[in-house]
C-alpha cells in the first residue's frame, strides 16, 4: 500500500511539473523556416532603423502638415502564428505571445526586450489584445502608463509627427510594397543597403513628404478612413502581426496576378542579363577600362529596374508613385531644416545601386534623379552629388537611360487604373484593404 501510495505521489509530482511548463513559447532547437526566420531579422532591424528616425522627425513642427502620433519604441508579437514559427519569433528577436519592445529611442521609458502585459488599467497577455489598446492610448495623444512583465510601471508620452507611418513589410512577405497617404510599407529589401541613422530619417522625411504631397491625389483616387477596430490600426504598430501577414500574403498572391508586375519582373531580369553580356563582352575585347564601363552600366540597369518598379505599382500606389518626385524634393529641404546631410537621398540611392536593390521606392529612376539633382545643384551641391554617384554626372546618367530602350518610360496616369489587379480586396493595395478588415480576424473571403 505504501509503494503504491510512494507511485500516486511520484506521479502527481510529474504531471505537476508538466503543468508548471513554460506558458509562452521557447526556442527548443526545432528546424524553423529559414527564409522566414531572416525576413523577421530583417524585419526587427528595420524597426530598429527607424524608430530614433522617426523621434528626430518630430523636431520639424512643422505647421503645415497633417499631424498624427507615435511612440518612442516598436513592439511585436508573435499571437497568432503557428508553434513553429512562433519559435522562429523567439529564436529571431526575442519575441513571444506577449507585447515585446524590439526597437526604441535613446530616451524611451521601455528598453529593447521589455514585455508588456497591460496597457492604461487594462491587463492581458495576449499581445493582439494590448496592440489595439495600445494603438488607442497612442493615438489620444495623452501620455499613458503601462506595465511590464517583470512588474514594473513606466509612463509613455506619445509624439506628434507629419503624417504618413513609416512602416516595414511583414517578414513573410519582404518583397511587398505599399505607399498610402495613411502608411507606407517598404520591402525589406532595404535594410540590406545597411542605411546610416541620416539615412534613414531620409526614408522616414520622404515618407512623410510623399502623404503631405501626393495625399490629396490618393484621397482622389479613394478616400476611406474606418480605423476604429481595423486591422490597419494594429499594422500601425506592428505591420509583423499575424493578421496583417496574412493579409499581406493575400495581396502578394492578388497583384501576381497582375500583368505589370509580371513584366516588370521579367524586365527586371532581362535588365540584370544584359549587364552580364556587357561584363563578358568587354573582358573578351580586353578593354583597359572594363571595369568603369560594366559599372556605368550596372548604374543604368538598375536605375532602369526602378522604373520598370515604380511603374508596376498599382492602386493607390500608383498614384502615390506620381508624387514621387515632390516627396523627394520635400525630403530634400526637410533634411535641411533639421540640419541633417540633404543628400542622404542620394547617398541611400547609391547603396541601393551597388547592391542592385531596386524594387523599392529609395532608389531614384531617371526622372527622379534629373529632378532632385536640380533641386541640389540650385544650392551648390551639384560636385557633391556627382561625387555620391561614383563620379558619374547625374545629367549624363539621364541622357544614357533615355537613349536606351526600356527607359523610364511609364503608362499614362488615371485615376481609373486599368492596371489594379482586378476588382477584388487588395485591388488598391494592401494598406487601404487593411481599413476594411475586423481586427481580430485574417481576411475573409468575399
Amino acid at each position: 500500500m505504501t509503494t503504491r501510495l510512494l507511485l500516486i505521489a511520484v506521479l502527481a509530482l510529474l504531471l505537476g511539473g508538466c503543468a508548471s511548463g513554460p506558458k509562452f513559447t521557447v526556442d527548443d532547437g526545432r528546424r524553423v523556416d529559414e527564409t522566414l526566420l531572416a525576413g523577421m531579422r530583417a524585419y526587427g532591424a528595420g524597426e530598429r532603423l527607424i524608430r530614433p528616425a522617426i523621434a528626430r522627425s518630430a523636431a520639424l513642427q512643422d505647421k503645415e502638415c497633417d499631424k498624427q502620433w507615435e511612440l518612442p519604441f516598436a513592439v511585436a508579437t508573435s499571437a497568432g502564428w503557428s508553434a513553429d514559427d512562433r519559435v522562429a519569433w523567439v529564436r529571431a528577436l526575442q519575441v513571444d505571445e506577449r507585447l515585446t519592445v524590439i526597437a526604441a529611442t535613446q530616451d524611451s521609458p521601455l528598453p529593447a526586450g521589455t514585455r508588456l502585459n497591460r496597457i492604461g488599467g487594462r491587463a492581458s497577455d495576449d499581445g493582439e489584445a494590448l496592440l489595439e489598446w495600445l494603438a488607442e492610448a497612442r493615438d489620444a495623444g495623452r501620455p499613458f502608463h503601462v506595465g511590464t512583465a517583470a512588474g514594473h510601471d513606466a509612463l509613455v508620452t506619445p509624439f506628434e509627427v507629419c503624417r504618413g507611418y513609416t512602416r516595414f513589410a511583414p517578414p513573410n512577405t519582404p518583397q511587398l510594397q505599399d505607399y498610402h497617404w495613411l502608411l507606407s510599407l517598404h520591402p525589406l529589401e532595404v535594410t540590406q543597403a545597411e542605411p546610416t541613422p541620416d539615412e534613414a530619417l531620409w526614408l522616414v522625411l520622404w515618407t512623410q513628404g510623399l502623404s503631405e504631397e501626393g495625399g490629396a491625389r490618393m484621397k482622389t483616387y479613394h478616400y476611406a478612413v474606418k480605423i476604429a477596430g481595423t486591422l490597419y490600426n494594429l499594422a500601425t504598430l506592428a505591420s509583423g502581426v499575424k493578421a496583417a501577414a496574412v493579409a499581406a500574403d493575400a495581396a502578394i498572391s492578388a497583384a501576381k496576378s497582375a500583368a505589370a508586375n509580371v513584366a516588370s519582373e521579367l524586365i527586371k531580369q532581362q535588365l540584370i542579363e544584359q549587364g552580364k553580356a556587357l561584363a563578358a563582352q568587354k573582358i573578351r575585347e580586353g578593354l583597359v577600362d572594363a571595369a568603369q564601363q560594366l559599372s556605368r552600366q550596372q548604374v543604368l540597369n538598375v536605375m532602369q529596374a526602378a522604373a520598370a518598379n515604380r511603374g508596376s505599382l498599382s492602386g493607390v500606389s500608383r498614384i502615390a508613385a506620381t508624387a514621387f518626385e515632390r516627396a523627394d524634393a520635400w525630403a530634400f529641404t526637410r533634411m535641411a531644416a533639421l540640419g541633417a546631410p540633404p543628400l542622404a537621398g542620394f547617398t541611400l540611392h547609391q547603396k541601393l545601386v551597388e547592391r542592385s536593390l531596386a524594387a523599392n521606392a529609395l532608389l531614384f529612376d531617371a526622372d527622379r534623379l534629373a529632378a532632385l539633382n536640380k533641386v541640389a545643384a540650385a544650392r551648390g551641391f551639384e560636385a557633391e552629388v556627382t561625387a555620391i554617384l561614383g563620379g558619374y554626372r547625374a545629367d549624363t546618367l539621364v541622357a544614357e537611360i533615355g537613349a536606351m530602350p526600356l527607359a523610364s518610360a511609364q503608362s499614362s496616369f488615371s485615376f481609373e487604373s486599368t492596371d489594379d489587379p482586378g476588382a477584388g480586396r487588395y485591388s488598391r493595395g494592401l494598406v487601404d484593404a487593411m481599413l476594411d478588415l475586423p481586427a481580430e480576424s485574417a481576411p475573409k473571403k468575399r
